[in-house]
């Protein structure tokens, strides 16, 4: 199939644009950058906004199938940058998919969208979305995964998956983000409770949103207009998850300690500060991350197994030596 994939140059979208081609199917990525990565691979590498909806309507002509990866994620910026990517660009998506005749649609969606602040152990896909959100990423993927599971028809198929903290070998993001503070002594655990957590394997994760792909387009009845927590199905205490990554890249354990409370009362204050004065660079705490670092986050992933046969292929511990074996690479 000629299928399209939105971010097709990201963390996750690489990795299932990689099994696509290796499925043997023709792929058009869109993005808003040029990723050289993507010319190695054969693809039709497209260039544009999500929301400007011409440039994408003709990008996505002759295709037959959308992986939706693409979003403007993290806990600070303006709403209207958050809604423009993750809303109206879900939007657009939509409206070409119902106007080109494309019948399937897989949406990356976040377990962040219904997360409230509190602990959340082992709930399933029924749980509500809150009535609050103390960021505009969970937010706007709300509003966005709703669209694509009110969309599901006849005519389009959708399904969305909720992959919780991907990892693995080609992160740009956290796992560089988090060496640099390691690098800085600016890590702290909050708290010292447990606090289990999902996560989940990039390969892993790459691979459940084929599968789901697969039930859609074979037996589209037991997964459309549904959506899935995918993880590794193993919570780990996220002091541990920290520590192991922190491993990969040869920096000793946190040991550094914060109080909850403190932390959240600080991501309030420094929310409010950086709006009054209009700073644009990122917090060093907000109340989400302080709220995300500081309770329990795992979520039963039965539907995903019985509805996709969806299983964590490779180990936490195999991923690890992965990454570490890729670190060691790019460092040298």
């Amino acid at each position: 199939m000629k299928i399209f994939v939105t971010g097709g140059g990201g963390f996750l979208g690489i990795a299932i644009v990689r099994r696509l081609c290796a499925g043997g199917h023709v792929v058009v990525t869109f993005s808003r950058k040029y990723h050289p990565s993507l010319n190695q691979l054969g693809v039709m590498h497209i260039q544009g906004d999500l929301s400007e909806y011409n440039v994408l309507k003709e990008a996505m002509t002759g295709c037959e199938a959308v992986f939706h990866v693409a979003a403007k994620t993290g806990i600070w910026g303006r709403y209207k940058d958050f809604y423009k990517t993750n809303v109206t660009g879900t939007e657009n998506i939509l409206q070409a998919c119902r106007e080109l005749r494309i019948h399937y649609l897989v949406y990356t969606s976040s377990p962040s969208v219904v997360y409230n602040g509190k602990d959340m152990e082992g709930f399933n896909e029924s749980l509500p979305y809150p009535e609050k959100y103390n960021a505009w990423y969970p937010k706007t993927k709300a509003i966005a995964e709703k669209l694509v599971m009110n969309a599901n028809s006849d005519a389009l198929k959708t399904v969305s998956l909720r992959p919780h903290l991907i990892w693995g070998q080609g992160d740009p993001h956290y796992i560089p983000k988090l060496f640099k503070k390691a690098k800085a002594g600016k890590l702290f655990i909050l708290g010292k409770s447990p606090n289990l957590v999902d996560c989940i394997y990039i390969d892993n994760a790459a691979k459940a949103h084929l599968q789901a792909f697969d039930k859609l387009f074979r037996n589209p009845n037991q997964v459309e207009g549904k959506t899935y927590f995918i993880s590794q199905g193993d919570p780990i205490p996220i002091l541990e998850l920290i520590n192991k990554l922190l491993a990969t890249g040869g920096f000793p354990p946190v040991t550094k300690y914060l109080s909850p409370r403190i932390a959240r009362i600080a991501g309030r204050l420094l929310e409010t500060i950086y709006r009054i004065f209009g700073i644009s660079d990122e917090p060093p705490i907000t109340l989400f991350l302080a709220q995300q670092l500081s309770t329990s986050h795992w979520y039963d992933i039965c539907a995903a197994k019985q509805d996709i046969g969806y299983e964590a292929e490779v180990s936490l511990e195999e991923g690890m030596e992965r990454l570490r074996a890729w670190v060691s690479k790019t460092s040298d």
